[in-house]
């Protein structure tokens, strides 16, 4: 009985260390695939601008724009596989933001890459009255989760730096009020989006625009049209949405309008598109 008893703990802890070996070894692979694929996700992001000329971009653009509650902002690139290239603030501290809005930033890139095409702009402003209820789009909202482990990871002190832990990840989310938009290289090509965050969601609009066009990043041309019926402007916020005579939620004349905010800016004055 003593030898068939230590034969079989043999046995067992032979198993057990074949098992754990294996584990192991399998976490170990998928580690390295994870890795391999957050790489070729940054060498995805080449073609668009890295983190120092967003950060640039952006610390110009809110010193240039005064409408809505003058805050600083945060502002995120992805391509046009959704991949978060790039993730920035403005100001001299990380928290001179609104924290949420680091992800609400990152939200509205990956919608305005989503639903834009190459001969098609679509803002996110200009989808806030088809996702209200009753609305054509309603419901898209939800089509989209956010991934808050990748979203989230890691210390919070990387949030916005280089290193952001959303970098390489596709952290998906949608949103549909102002400050997102479709990024187009020369000759119309589509290659992401920009979301900007941290204001009124019209001074978004205003600040995401200008962020755009200093990253020369608004090459529209012939090609490439919008909703906005402003050919300088095609994806342009529209401020159309008139009181619904039964109360609730106003009702937008073209289908594409977005509520006016605190200190509404003037965006006819925002730079033409190429």
């Amino acid at each position: 009985m003593k030898m068939r008893s230590r034969a079989t703990l043999r046995l067992i802890l032979s198993t057990a260390f074949i098992a754990a070996s294996f584990a192991w070894l399998s976490s170990t692979t998928l580690g390295n695939d994870d890795d391999k694929g957050d790489n070729d996700n940054r060498r995805a992001c080449r073609a668009l601008p890295g983190h120092q000329q967003l950060r640039r971009a952006l610390n110009a653009a809110v010193s240039e724009e005064s409408s809505g509650l003058d805050f600083e902002m945060w502002a995120t690139l992805v391509n046009r596989d959704g991949i978060v290239c790039a993730v920035a603030f403005s100001g001299s501290e990380r928290d001179d933001q609104w924290p949420g809005s680091r992800v609400i930033s990152i939200n509205k890139a990956f919608t305005a890459n989503s639903f834009s095409l190459a001969g098609l702009s679509l803002s996110t402003a200009n989808l806030f009255s088809a996702v209200q209820p009753g609305g054509s789009l309603f419901g898209l909202s939800q089509s989209s989760i956010t991934d808050t482990g990748d979203a989230y990871k890691g210390p919070a002190r990387n949030f916005g730096q280089r290193n952001d832990p959303a970098v390489g990840k596709r952290v998906g989310g949608v949103n549909t009020f102002g400050g997102g938009l479709g990024l187009y290289a020369e000759g119309g090509r589509i290659v992401g989006g920009i979301g900007a965050s941290g204001d009124t969601s019209c001074a978004d609009h205003m600040i995401a625009w200008r962020v755009r066009d200093k990253l020369n990043l608004d090459h529209f041309g012939a090609t490439v049209g919008g909703v906005s019926g402003d050919a300088q402007r095609p994806d342009n916020i529209i401020y159309d949405i008139a009181a619904n005579p039964n109360g609730g939620t106003g009702v937008s004349a073209g289908g594409f309008g977005h509520s006016e905010c605190i200190n509404t800016g003037d965006e006819t004055t925002l730079p033409p598109v190429q």
